[in-house]
């Protein structure tokens, strides 16, 4: 019985000590979210951004809410499948984002610049989209990206790299 009391007496220890486990030391590289090139053909040139991408309703639901930052090339990708009338809203959201609605062939059918945090005014296209992409408040001015812009993400953005998902978005080049 001694013995078996001293098993989860060092078993206790050992489950309450500080040092990091082998899993515990790569926990911030799984909680790192993956992230899917985009790729925006403008008048002004292509722009690459690597975002992340909200799939689920839980996480379209929270978007980018409570972020303090994003990164110039960043953003998050919510792709509606199949494509359905969109509306977002800034409620909770602390940072100014641009929201660019894409029609189905791949153009930009709207472009909110510069949604101003914590407003709980609806943003919509008004029709169906294949996807919403929120990118930093300013950037698509500030890269001349506009309305009819035309985007491809996952492999079809950037074919020479091997992308592994399922979120490939390839319209047809524009006539």
């Amino acid at each position: 019985m001694n013995r078996l009391a001293a098993l989860l007496v060092f078993g206790l220890i050992a489950a309450c000590s500080s040092s990091p486990s082998a899993a515990d030391k790569d926990a911030p590289a799984r909680a790192a979210p993956a992230t899917l090139p985009i790729v925006i053909r403008s008048a002004k040139g292509t722009h690459r951004f690597d975002v992340e991408v909200a799939r689920t309703p839980q996480e379209q639901e929270k978007g980018l809410m409570f972020r303090k930052e994003l990164a110039a090339d960043g953003g998050m990708l919510f792709p509606m499948n199949p494509p359905r009338t969109a509306s977002f809203w800034m409620k909770d959201t602390l940072i100014p984002l641009d929201m660019l609605f894409v029609h189905t062939d791949g153009t930009i059918a709207f472009l909110q610049a510069n949604a101003q945090p914590y407003s709980r005014v609806p943003v919509s296209a008004g029709i169906p989209v294949a996807a919403v992409l929120e990118l930093r408040g300013g950037r698509a001015a500030e890269l001349g990206i506009a309305e009819g812009d035309r985007l491809a993400w996952g492999g079809c953005a950037v074919s020479q790299e091997k992308i592994a998902t399922d979120l490939n978005f390839c319209p047809s080049p524009a006539n």
